[in-house]
C-alpha cells in the first residue's frame, strides 16, 4: 500500500463526516463539498492501487 492510497482513503473519511455534518445542519454546500472530497479520495486510491499494481509487475 502506498501513500496515494492511505490519503485517498483519508480524504474519502474526510468526505464523508463533512457529507454527514452538512446533512445534519442542512448545509448544503458543506453536504457537497464532503461528496467531491469523497470522489476525489476514491481517484487517488484508485491511482495509488494502479501504481501498486505497476510497480509489482515491474518487481516480477
Amino acid at each position: 500500500m502506498n501513500k496515494d492510497r492511505i490519503e485517498g482513503s483519508m480524504e474519502q473519511a474526510k468526505g464523508k463526516v463533512k457529507e454527514v455534518a452538512g446533512k445534519v445542519t442542512g448545509d448544503s454546500k458543506l453536504e457537497g463539498e464532503g461528496k467531491a472530497d469523497q470522489v476525489a479520495g476514491k481517484i487517488q486510491n484508485s491511482v495509488g492501487g494502479l501504481k501498486d499494481s505497476i510497480k509489482e509487475a515491474v518487481d516480477n
